[in-house]
């Protein structure tokens, strides 16, 4: 875990990390949310669609963002205060994604941090697309 301070921080400080997306990921948000939607667990109502498999929950994608802010940038000292996102691209078991974080600006009044955030899958398409706002705490 990293533990960035405030004054450590600078526009342009970038951290990323890799993610998996696995048939048992999906299925225990599933269980954790309740969220039922055929979408996300029967593959043929999936396919009629217009998808190849089942598609995985975008709010599991989002649920990553958690984990930069609160291990990488800023890590320790984090507190997100607000996130923005477009869903970009459809998610589905054995997706690797890697999540990138870019420092965009910073608020000295406030110690904010503003991020730009991206996830991209294994095969370099954009999933996720956003920012945070994140007080950093020391």
């Amino acid at each position: 875990m990293n533990e960035y301070k405030y004054a450590d921080i600078e526009v342009g400080k970038t951290e990323c990390f890799c993610a998996e997306i696995t048939e048992d990921t999906i299925s225990r948000f599933r269980e954790l949310t309740g969220d039922d939607n055929p979408l996300h667990k029967d593959d043929d109502y999936a396919k009629e669609k217009g998808y190849w498999g089942k598609v995985g929950f975008g709010m599991l994608t989002a649920a990553f963002l958690s984990t930069l802010a609160g291990v990488y940038l800023p890590g320790k000292y984090s507190l997100i205060q607000q996130i923005k996102l477009d869903f970009s691209n459809p998610v589905f078991a054995e997706d690797k994604l890697e999540i990138t974080g870019e420092v965009t600006e910073k608020n000295d009044l406030f110690n904010l941090i503003y991020i730009k955030v991206t996830i991209r899958n294994q095969n370099e398409k954009k999933v996720l697309r956003g920012s945070m706002q994140v007080r950093v705490t020391e």
